[in-house]
C-alpha cells in the first residue's frame, strides 16, 4: 500500500505553462482521505509552493529548496543550510564567473543584487518573497541560507554545471534545470529531505512514490520503492530511472496518481 507520494513541480506536475493542474486539489484531498501524504518537492522556496498549495496546505508535507527544507502545517521538520562562514567565498566564486547571477534563498525570503535583465524579472517571478539588496555579502548571518540559486545566461548544463563545482569544492553544486544550478550544503538534497520524511511518519520505502525530471530529483527518486520520470525528463535521468509516465504537457503525473488512489482503495 502506498503511504506517501512526493513530486518536483517544474517539468513535472506543472503542466507546459508552468502552472499548477486545479485538478490536483481534489486529488491530495482524496489522498488525504486514505492516509496518503502528498509532498511538493521543488527547488522552489517555501512561501511560493505553499501559496500554489493553499487551498490543500494542511494537507501538504512541503519539500522545498531541493531538500534543505521541510515544512509541515507550519512546523519545520528538517533544515539543512549553507554554513555562514562558506558563503561569502561561494558568492565571490560565483560572480568572477561571467553571465552567472546568484540568488541568496534565505529560508524566510529570497535576496539579488544583480538589476541585469532578464535575471531580475525572472527572478521575482520565481520567488514569491524576493527582495532586492545593494550586497548580498550584508545578507549573510540574517537568516538560514538554504542555497545559492545561480542563474546563467547561457545554458547551465554547458556552463555554469562545468565551471562552478570545483570552485566551490565544500558545497554541492546541482543542475536544477535549463537556466539554472543550485549551490547547497553537500548533505542537502531531495533524498535526505525524504530520508527524514520517512524517519518521523514511519513510512516504508516500498510505500513511497516519487516522481521527478531533472537530476536534482535523482537521490529523491533513489529513495523511494517507486519512481517515475515524466518522457520530458533530462535524459540522462530518464536513462538512470527507466520508468516513465508521460509528459508534464499531457497530465503524466495526474494520471498515474489516479492509478494510485484506485490501488489504494482496493
Amino acid at each position: 500500500m502506498i503511504r506517501f507520494i512526493a513530486t518536483d513541480l517544474d517539468g513535472t506536475l506543472l503542466d507546459g505553462d508552468r502552472k499548477l493542474p486545479v485538478e490536483i486539489f481534489p486529488l491530495i484531498s482524496a489522498l488525504s482521505a486514505r492516509g496518503v501524504f502528498f509532498a511538493p518537492a521543488s527547488g522552489r522556496q517555501y512561501a511560493n509552493v505553499k501559496k500554489l498549495f493553499a487551498p490543500v496546505e494542511d494537507k501538504v508535507i512541503f519539500l522545498c529548496e531541493n531538500g534543505a527544507l521541510v515544512k509541515y502545517r507550519g512546523e519545520t521538520l528538517h533544515l539543512t543550510p549553507i554554513k555562514d562562514r562558506l558563503l561569502k567565498g561561494a558568492l565571490d566564486e560565483i560572480r568572477a564567473i561571467p553571465r552567472l547571477h546568484p540568488v541568496l534563498c534565505g529560508t524566510n525570503s529570497a535576496y539579488i543584487e544583480d538589476t541585469a535583465e532578464p535575471f531580475r524579472t525572472i527572478s521575482y517571478e520565481a520567488y514569491t518573497r524576493c527582495e532586492q539588496v545593494d550586497d548580498l555579502d550584508a545578507v549573510i548571518g540574517r537568516e538560514d541560507v538554504c542555497k545559492i540559486a545561480v542563474y546563467d545566461e547561457t545554458s547551465a548544463a554547458d556552463h555554469c554545471i562545468r565551471v562552478l563545482p570545483r570552485r566551490l569544492p565544500e558545497l554541492r553544486t546541482i543542475l536544477s534545470g535549463k537556466e539554472w544550478c543550485d549551490v547547497s550544503a553537500p548533505e542537502a538534497n531531495k533524498g535526505a529531505a525524504i530520508r527524514k520524511i520517512r524517519e518521523i511518519f514511519g513510512f516504508r520505502k516500498e510505500e513511497c512514490v516519487a516522481f521527478g525530471d531533472h537530476m536534482n530529483d535523482f537521490e529523491m527518486l533513489a529513495e523511494c520503492g517507486r519512481a517515475y520520470v515524466p518522457e520530458n525528463a533530462y535524459p540522462p535521468l530518464k536513462k538512470l530511472i527507466g520508468r516513465t509516465v508521460p509528459a508534464n504537457t499531457e497530465g503524466g503525473v495526474l494520471a498515474k496518481i489516479k492509478e494510485i488512489l484506485s490501488e489504494n482503495s482496493v
